[in-house]
């Protein structure tokens, strides 16, 4: 009798699989594991960022208007549930954004438009981090200078006129060495800017002429006939106002930008010199 054993099946867990990316090379190519992917930590937002936002959100969304009164500190730290000191670093941020102001006296925060200066500065930083030259920005200046110009000719008006000779006399006026000549020629710039009754140039221009500033101050008395050029396209493009002559406005400030290229290059300033603050 034959004795016969016995064979027990154990079922054994079964070993997950690994998906695995095969190495090019053949079908006898090793393959190998593909790494896991990695995500970066979550980071946590401050209390008071998160507060800031929501009140931009509403100025921005023209829900508070310029001239509007916030609320109290008090109130909004109730309203958003944070304490007060929080509140106030929200405010802070927007205050130094130039979207709130606090009025002379007053005790409570007033939405405002930020000031073109704000606005230029922020530029200015902008163009020094992105390294940018001063041919980037004269070749801005050359394509939107003189349809500003030209649209100043057609929009002016008597009050206009009047602002920009007094820019330029006070230009022509200033010695040597005066500080205040190359804020004469930025304000005769930014001048012809409100002469064209465009806001969205007018915020171009002002940021481009304080961005120049610098460097013209360095060329503007190196160059013995700088002066006298600038003058002489100040009077000129006056002149094209008065008579409503647009394309002779266009025509001299075209001039008058090419002249700022060539009185750097004559000063020895490269053109591909960074711009500073």
């Amino acid at each position: 009798m034959s004795t016969r054993k016995k064979t027990v099946s154990r079922t054994l867990p079964r070993t997950p699989r690994r998906r695995v990316a095969a190495k090019s090379g053949g079908a006898g190519a090793a393959a190998s594991v593909a790494a896991p992917v990695q995500f970066e930590p979550v980071e946590r937002e401050p209390a008071y960022t998160r507060v800031s936002a929501a009140i931009e959100n509403r100025i921005l969304s023209r829900v508070l208007r310029d001239g509007d009164l916030l609320p109290g500190e008090l109130d909004l730290a109730q309203q958003f549930r944070v304490h007060r000191s929080t509140v106030r670093e929200a405010l802070r941020q927007l205050e130094n954004s130039g979207l709130v102001t606090r009025p002379p006296g007053g005790k409570r925060l007033v939405v405002s438009r930020p000031h073109l200066n704000k606005i230029a500065s922020g530029m200015r930083h902008a163009f020094v981090l992105h390294d940018v030259s001063f041919v980037a920005v004269w070749e801005a200046m050359r394509v939107i200078e003189p349809e500003v110009a030209a649209l100043a000719a057609t929009r002016r008006n008597q009050a206009d006129i009047d602002a920009l000779v007094a820019a330029s006399a006070a230009f022509q006026a200033s010695v040597k060495g005066d500080a205040k000549a190359v804020q004469y020629v930025a304000e005769f710039f930014e001048l012809l800017g409100a002469c064209a009754r465009n806001q969205v140039l007018m915020l171009a221009k002002h940021s481009l002429a304080q961005v120049l500033a610098p460097s013209l101050a360095q060329m503007i008395d190196l160059v013995p006939q700088a002066r006298s050029r600038i003058a002489e396209a100040q009077k000129k493009i006056i002149g094209a106002l008065r008579e409503r002559d647009a394309g002779e406005a266009r025509k001299w400030m075209a001039k008058h930008v090419r002249d700022f290229k060539s009185g750097y290059e004559v000063a020895g300033i490269s053109p591909d010199t960074l711009v500073t603050v």
